[in-house]
């Protein structure tokens, strides 16, 4: 797991207003490329598809091992085809995927299934994080929910995710965070992984919910690319090579909304992360459409994405202490997981 305890980004609109960020980060001057044009249709971008899930029974958590973490074992029996969670360790990984929240326990943080807080009669994975907790033995505090899909055996080079998503009313608390947000992630890509020393060229693509500015605000999706160093001692340096923000585009609070990203690698000119949101009952938006490096800057011969975390709740420990003094929780709910690759 990532191994920095606390680190700034650089986004140039933060940085003008003075605003310190998550990740310690050297800055590059070069902004991403923006695609002009509107919607894709997800067909041409799809490819085959690896895996879905209504999480509808006979899908269940349970304990994985004895290690404090927990994993999704069964088929959803409301889907004909690519709907075992068991099967995806030997077919598309080479080892078990499971739910990581680096420490903590139970009455901290959770995923669980649960009943779709609109639909009763629909089941649904819910986030949960009351708590913060020291993350990983490194001495850091952070707060942790996440899926891991890692090691895939055959690199992606090309793959699209959809999933419903459900943020409850809570989140409009954090409009009045007496500070920017920037480090709220609920998908974090890495190509190559930054935590082990025999990997070089790494990289990672992190999409969040952010907040532009410390007074009340609208929240929004951020995104950015970052090489990493890796340091003899564990440590990390993210140097920040673009980012991106969507002020443009309202989160949906209170409402099921369906969230799309394609991820193509590439360099500069040929890497490109595609995303939209689709209101419930609503039109699709286009959220980033960015062209820019997609893997680690030096890397002359990239070999596809093998880790990733398709669902992911992630943030610091001031945050969580902002959301305990409002005597509430932090949760997401998420509803029909699929990926495909090209």
């Amino acid at each position: 797991m990532l191994k920095l305890t606390v680190h700034l980004s650089v986004f140039a609109l933060l940085m003008a207003a003075g605003v310190s960020c998550k990740k310690s980060t050297a800055q590059s001057p070069v902004p991403p490329t923006t695609s002009p044009g509107g919607l894709i249709d997800p067909a041409t971008l799809k490819g085959t598809l690896v895996f879905q899930s209504g999480f509808e029974p006979s899908c269940q958590i349970i304990p994985n091992g004895t290690n404090g973490t927990d994993r999704i074992i069964g088929r959803d029996a409301t889907l004909s085809s690519n709907n075992d969670w068991d099967a995806l360790e030997g077919t598309v990984l080479s080892s078990r995927p499971y739910f990581n929240y680096n420490g903590g326990d139970s009455t901290k943080r959770a995923a669980r299934l649960a009943t779709d807080p609109l639909n009763p009669a629909n089941r649904v994975l819910q986030y949960r994080l009351s708590d913060h907790w020291p993350d990983g033995g490194n001495g850091s505090v952070k707060a942790r929910v996440q899926y891991e899909f890692y090691n895939i055996k055959t690199g992606y080079k090309e793959y699209y995710q959809s999933v419903r998503m459900f943020l409850p009313s809570t989140f409009d608390l954090l409009r009045k965070y007496p500070s920017s947000i920037n480090w709220l992630t609920i998908v974090e890509i890495w190509n190559n992984i930054t935590w082990s020393q025999t990997v070089p060229n790494r990289y990672r693509l992190t999409l969040g919910i952010g907040k532009l500015v410390p007074s009340e605000n609208d929240l929004c999706f951020i995104v950015e690319g970052q090489d990493c160093q890796l340091n003899p001692d564990g440590s990390q340096k993210y140097t920040t090579l673009w980012e991106q923000q969507a002020p443009q585009v309202k989160i949906p609070v209170g409402k099921w909304f369906t969230m799309e990203y394609y991820f193509k690698e590439g360099n500069r000119q040929q890497g490109r992360f595609y995303m939209t949101i689709q209101p419930e009952g609503g039109q699709r938006q286009l959220v980033f459409d960015v062209t820019n490096f997609t893997h680690n800057s030096t890397d002359a011969a990239p070999d596809g994405v093998t880790h990733f975390n398709p669902m992911k709740l992630y943030t610091s420990k001031e945050l969580m202490d902002y959301m305990k003094g409002q005597g509430q929780t932090l949760n997401i709910f998420w509803d029909d997981l699929k990926i495909w690759k090209k």
